[in-house]
Formats: C-alpha cells, structure tokens, sequence
C-alpha cells in the first residue's frame, strides 16, 4: 500500500542507530540569497588569449582564491556573516584544549578548513568533513569530532616541512594525520564524520581525497570537467572515520553487529590538471543532496558571464586574462606575523556597512543559498529525493533534504612568475 504525504520515513542513519527524517515544512523557494548591499562590483576586461587546451608556460604560476559559505541546519542564512575569506599568510596554530564551540563558525556539524602548505603561501590544503548524525542517538555531538578534525589537518599542512629535501605531503596522508590527532584527542570520547581533504600546488596540480558522501566537483569553460562519486556501504550510509568508545565494541560484538570504522587509507584519490579559470566546489552533503551537478554548473556560468570572467565566443567560452580584480580584497593584507588561529579564521566575519565580497566568496554564497532554498522547498524534488524513491519506491518523500551545508569555492587563476633576480 501506498505511503500518505504524512507518513514519516525512516531511514539507514549516517552512523550508529537510526535516524528519523520528517517531511520538509512548507517553505518557499529564496529567490536570491545575497541582498543588494552584498553586490560584487564589476569590471571592465579583455578576452583572454589564453588557449583553453595547450599546456600552461613553464614561466607562469598558478593562484588559488579561496572563499567559504556555510549555515547550520535550522538557522536563517545571512550571506553577510557566513562568509569566509582565505588569507595564506594568516598563521595556523594548533587546536588548544578546551577550545569553545561559541568560537566555531555557525556550520553546525559540518566543518572545513582552508591553510596553506608550509611555508609556501601558493600551495593550499583545504577540506570538508561532515559529522555523522546518528552518534547523537548515544549522547554524542558529532560536531566535536568534524570541528576538531579540520582544526588538526590544518595544523598539520601549516606546520609541514617544504623545501628540495622535504617529502611531499599527500591528501590521504594528511586526512590521516588529522584523523590520529583525533583519536588521541582527550577531548573526543566519540564521534565520527565523512571527509573531503584537496592539495593544490603551485604548478597547477589538484590531488583530491574523498571518503565517504562529501565531495567536489570541478567546472571549467561552462561544464562539469571532474567529480567525484559518493563512497557508501549502503543508503545514507557513507563511508566515515570514527572514534568508537570500547564499551560501544564491546556491546556491538555481544549482539552480533559492528561499527562501521573505515581509515583513511579508503579514500577514493584523483589527481587533476587545473587551467586558468577553474572552479573548484568541496562540500558537504548538505550540497550534494539538494543541487544537481548541473544546478550547481548553472549557477557558477551565470556568475562568471554576468562579471565577464567568462565570455562566450564563437571559439567558446573563454577565461579573462586577468582574474585578479574579481578576485582580490580590498582591505590591508596581513603580514606573515599576524597571528589567527584555524577557529578563529574560520569563524563568521562581523557584519559591517560595506560586506567585503570577491568573485570566488560570491560563488560560494550564491550556491549555498540555492542550496538552503533548496533544502526547504517542499514540493520541488532533489538528488536524496530522487536516491529515495529509488531505495524506498513506495514511501512519499518530496521536496529538498534540510540539513547542515557548507561548501569551500576555489577559483583558479594563471599568472605570469616574476622574472628571477640576477645576482
């Protein structure tokens, strides 16, 4: 018999026990989520000459512009204050003990971090990890685990090593790293979270870890270049890291189950070539759920023509050659001796009376609020809707799925290397 339009649907939860989802409340689709103080200024740029295929000068460098926009399940999104802005030469420091969750950014149990390599301001660390739900049935905030998880592996990238006799650091190894801090964390009884971990050095190159139903995607010249695809072991049941207290193994070995413990050494890696206009998205399933890859491509195409970064020609799309005055803040650039912990980087900006927006902080506002909208419509049908009926065929579930969302924007640039001093 056919499920009725109230019927609540229970569903396999992302960790230990069963979480319960209800039908979406009856809320009507956002139609922009940035007010018109929070407009990016436009310019005026030429064509880039740039060939969309051959294989970038050996004189140039490549630039990451980063930016992040997120909001915790349940909360109104403000795109003026859930908005962060990458600066590499902010200092990362360790996460202390007993750090406060008021200094968390309000992203809920979803996490991210953005650092830069070592010394090396051109090369980039950042990642996604999304705290698993169902270890609140035990007593369990999942947001510790997520929250302290991206604070380690940005320490970890910060402090690594870099130099001709340094060993290159790996996005599987440091999502490894991050994962033993938090196993030895005093602080984190239990928990667990899925993740997204990305490396972009200065030659252009993106090395990707993916464990579990967070994810990115890649955009170039108005289509969908790379993706990754969801690691599950069953229906909302992603691949994770996990703390397990022994007395949850003990009890789940006396009735026959066990927890799900995935390592690191799991996660899916790529590794992808990256060119001058780029966009890459990491985000949480809070995304993922709710916009089609194509819904996502959409949103980034109309963003970048409306600002010329990119122009349809008759040869295609192409890039402007100069990205740096969409890309840049106008604001004092701290020196290398400025000091801001991970938390407190991460965390929501003030409001001000002039919210300082860049082209790659617009992407991310812009596609988290389509994503918000989303998640709150009821009536119009997402990727977990569809995932639904394709598992549960005969359970009503319609509209979006509310959830905790948070997605880290990379808009690449090319740039031409200063020429060496002559000694």
């Amino acid at each position: 018999m056919a499920a009725s339009a109230s019927r609540t649907l229970s569903l396999p939860c992302r960790r230990p026990g069963l979480l319960l989802l209800r039908p979406r409340p009856q809320v009507a689709r956002r139609a922009s989520p940035l007010p018109p103080s929070c407009r990016l200024r436009t310019f005026s740029t030429t064509l880039s000459s740039l060939s969309q295929s051959g294989a970038p000068p050996s004189s140039n460098k490549f630039v990451y512009n980063v930016a992040a926009s997120y909001i915790a399940k349940g909360y109104s999104y403000d795109p003026t204050t859930h908005v962060f802005h990458f600066n590499p030469y902010n200092r990362v420091q360790p996460p202390k003990p007993g750090r406060e969750k008021s200094a968390r950014p309000e992203s809920g149990q979803d996490a991210f971090f953005v650092s830069r390599l070592g010394t090396n301001p051109g090369e980039v660390a950042l990642g996604v990890a999304d705290g698993v739900g169902g270890w609140m049935d035990s007593g369990v905030d999942p947001a510790d685990f997520s929250h302290a998880f991206c604070d380690y592996m940005a320490a970890a990238a910060h402090e690594h090593k870099t130099g001709p006799a340094a060993k290159p650091l790996t996005a599987r190894q440091l999502m490894q790293k991050g994962y033993e801090a938090v196993c030895h964390d005093p602080a984190i009884k239990a928990g667990g979270s899925t993740a997204i971990v990305g490396l972009l050095s200065e030659d252009g190159t993106a090395e990707v870890a993916n464990l579990g139903d967070s994810g990115f995607i890649l955009l170039r010249a108005n289509g969908v270049h790379a993706s990754s695809e969801p690691q599950t072991h069953a229906f909302n049941t992603p691949f994770q890291l996990s703390v397990v207290p022994p007395s949850m193994l003990l009890r789940a070995a006396a009735f026959g189950g066990a927890q799900l413990m995935d390592q690191p050494r799991d996660a899916e890696v790529t590794r992808h070539a990256l060119r001058h206009g780029d966009v890459l998205v990491f985000a949480s399933d809070g995304l993922w759920d709710n916009l089609f890859s194509q819904d996502i491509l959409r949103i980034v195409n109309r963003t970048m023509a409306n600002l010329g970064a990119w122009t349809s020609t008759d040869a295609g799309i192409q890039v402007a050659p100069d990205l740096s005055p969409y890309t840049q803040v106008e604001s004092k650039t701290p020196s290398p001796d400025d000091s801001n912990s991970n938390t407190e980087a991460r965390s929501a900006q003030k409001p001000s009376a002039r919210p300082v927006v860049t082209l790659q902080s617009l992407l991310a506002m812009e596609i988290v609020g389509a994503a918000k909208s989303a998640s709150l419509n009821s009536k119009l049908d997402g990727p977990f809707s569809k995932e639904v009926k394709k598992y549960y065929p005969h359970e009503a579930w319609h509209g979006g799925k509310e959830d905790d969302i948070c997605a880290v924007v990379v808009l690449v640039s090319e740039e031409q290397a200063p020429p060496k001093a002559k000694l």
